[in-house]
């Protein structure tokens, strides 16, 4: 069977804060995820998609239904850990991170998997019927429509986004697997928002529009037309472009544990917080992961003032308070004083 091409991620025409939420999330995936808000036809699912062709290969334990990374015995599924146990080795495949699509119609069993509590009984042992968050470990989640998704379900998702685990009990059995993965939801806000406790624990939240400059929208249409007319010779115009981008996502996630911010720009983002009414701690710890894995994008091993700036933009937003039938609207003046006076030395 034929492979489909996919449509270049570095071909796509603006929409910057959307590719820099999901390189960012590929980056580091405890960020947490990011919802897209956006009418149709704004490339949203093309950039969800184009990001996993982007990205290199990976090593994968061969025969795992999870994708364990035989790298990190930390994270490894029961099975693998007990083979690691025994041989203190694991063969590995060389697989390509991909996009699992998880249905409007889903099932919360569909997506944690199941637990044959018969099988267990019988035989004293454990026998899990895989979900789609099994599939989608170490790969891309992506969830179109999220806000027509049942409330109950994408709690589950979120949770096993914020946690890296997934554990299904039944009965007083248990069974657990990693299942880190980057989650992106999207949805067309005309059809309906999601409630605000599930919208706060997204990590990162953009809102796309299409573009108003002329200009671009000529030049949206110009590469469209030509991937359509000839795919191959479209995308082999961006490899370089491909490559670079992959380079650089790949030397960042390996300098993030490096990175640094100083105690500074911490009581910096913590008043910037406290003055804007935000609930909780989430946003806090949030904005700060966004500028560390920024600063690692950026090839930096300490954070700037710069970076926080740029985090608070992709994580505040969608947590501001609202009265009912109101959108949050975050001050980015006010925004900026705080940062600005709070952290002047940290520049």
């Amino acid at each position: 069977m034929k492979r489909m091409s996919v449509y270049p991620f570095t071909a796509i025409v603006g929409q910057d804060d959307m590719k820099m939420s999901l390189i960012l999330n590929v980056i580091n995936p405890s960020l947490g995820g990011v919802l897209i808000k956006g009418e149709k036809g704004t490339a949203k699912s093309t950039a969800v998609r184009a990001l996993a062709e982007l990205l290199p290969a990976m090593e994968a334990v061969h025969g795992c239904k999870f994708h364990c990374d035989p790298a990190d015995p930390n994270l490894l599924c029961e099975d693998c850990a007990s083979k690691y146990t025994e041989d203190n080795k694991l063969v590995a495949d060389t697989v390509k991170m991909r996009v699992v699509e998880l249905p409007v119609s889903a099932t919360e069993d569909r997506v944690v998997g199941t637990l044959d509590i018969e099988h267990a009984i019988k035989h004293g042992e454990k026998k899990f019927e895989a979900g789609i968050l099994a599939q989608a470990n170490r790969n891309i989640l992506y969830v179109d429509e999220i806000n027509l998704l049942d409330d109950h379900v994408v709690d589950v998702l979120l949770d096993a986004a914020a946690m890296g685990i997934n554990t299904v009990e039944r009965e007083g059995v248990s069974y657990s697997h990693p299942a880190r993965f980057v989650l992106v939801g999207t949805m067309n806000p005309e059809e309906g928002d999601i409630r605000p406790q599930l919208l706060d624990r997204f990590g990162l939240s953009v809102v796309v529009t299409g573009e108003h400059d002329p200009a671009q929208r000529v030049e949206v249409i110009k590469r469209r037309l030509a991937y359509e007319q000839d795919a191959n010779t479209f995308i082999a115009g961006y490899q370089h472009d491909q490559e670079e981008l992959a380079a650089k996502i790949t030397q960042a996630s390996s300098l993030l544990p490096q990175v640094d911010i100083n105690e500074e720009l911490l009581e910096t983002v913590a008043k910037l917080a406290v003055e804007l009414g935000v609930d909780g701690h989430r946003a806090d710890i949030t904005v700060i992961k966004t500028a560390l894995t920024l600063a690692a994008f950026n090839g930096r091993k300490e954070v700037k003032l710069e970076d926080v700036k740029n985090a608070a933009k992709l994580v505040l937003p969608h947590r501001m308070r609202r009265r009912p039938f109101e959108e949050g609207q975050l001050d980015w003046d006010k925004v900026e004083s705080i940062l600005s006076s709070g952290a002047k030395g940290a520049l």
